[in-house]
Parts: C-alpha cells; structure tokens; sequence
C-alpha cells in the first residue's frame, strides 16, 4: 500500500505541486542546497536525517527535477554533489514567506532568534517573499543572505546549479 496518493496526473496544479513537494524533507533538502550545503555529508549532518532517507529524497529530487547531480574532487576523489536547478530556486520565496509565516505564527524556542532575510542588492532586510519590501526588486537566491541568530551565522544563498 502507498503512503499516499499520486497526484502527478491530476488537474489541479495544486496537487500536482504536492506531489512533489509534499514531503517536509524536499523544502528542507532545497534550503540547504540553496546555502551551498549540497554534498552528502553535510545535508546528513545539517538535517539530521537517516542516510537512507536522504538517498531516496535526493534521487526523487533529481527525478523530479529539483536537483542536478555535480561532480566535486574530495582529495584524490571525484565525488557527486548536489546543485538546485532553476525549478528549486524558484522555491525561493516559498521557502522564505514560510520562515515569515513561522516568525508570526509559531513560538520562537529559548536561545532561538529572529532569522533576517536580507536583500544584498539594497542591503535591507525584507519581510517579503517574492519581492524585496524595502527597494521593490524581485528576489532571487544569488541576492540573499538569511542571518540565523541561533547559528550565530550569516549564510550567503546560490544560485542554481552551485556546488560550494
């Protein structure tokens, strides 16, 4: 029995949408890959995730088109990564009106912090998703810094197909 209906055939593009992008892990996966963090290793230890977890998202996720496998030399070894394709940047301002949402509507736990989102071409905070609130200039990842208190860091995201 599935774990839940396929909808890639449906005509609500909703659905369609879910079936993609309905598993919490696939958002995840995206917003570290959009922070360069696209190597095996460092999504399993960034996540928390079980590596056979990790290994059928990330395949479902090059089958979907969400991801492209790159190649990288770790030593002496060539090694496969992960970049985001021009689909899962374009998740961009989903991902950050959900960290909008989540500041507004959920309780920010002890030693947590308010994540800014910051629009590097005008160098102001936004509190919008899809277009900067502060100059009006549509966002895109290459543009972004989000400052995450609670890591004490300020990570710069990539653009598609960026390995770092």
């Amino acid at each position: 029995m599935p774990l839940r209906s396929d909808w890639s055939n449906e005509f609500c593009p909703i659905r369609r949408s879910l079936d993609v992008l309905g598993d919490p892990w696939v958002l995840l996966i995206v917003r570290d890959v959009l922070h360069g963090r696209g190597r095996f290793d460092a999504l399993r230890e960034n996540l928390g995730i079980a590596d056979a977890v990790l290994s059928r998202r990330l395949s479902a996720m090059v089958d979907a088109g969400l991801l492209t496998r790159v190649d990288y030399r770790d030593g002496g070894r060539v090694r496969q990564g992960y970049a985001a394709t021009d689909a899962a940047a374009e998740l961009l301002p989903i991902l950050q009106q959900l960290a909008v949402w989540g500041e507004r509507h959920t309780n920010t736990p002890p030693g947590g912090g308010h994540m800014a989102m910051i629009h590097e071409a005008c160098g102001h905070e936004t509190t919008q998703g899809e277009i900067c609130s502060a100059c009006g200039q549509a966002l895109a990842a290459a543009d972004m810094t989000w400052v995450k208190p609670w890591k004490n860091a300020r990570d710069r995201l990539q653009p598609a197909g960026v390995l770092v």
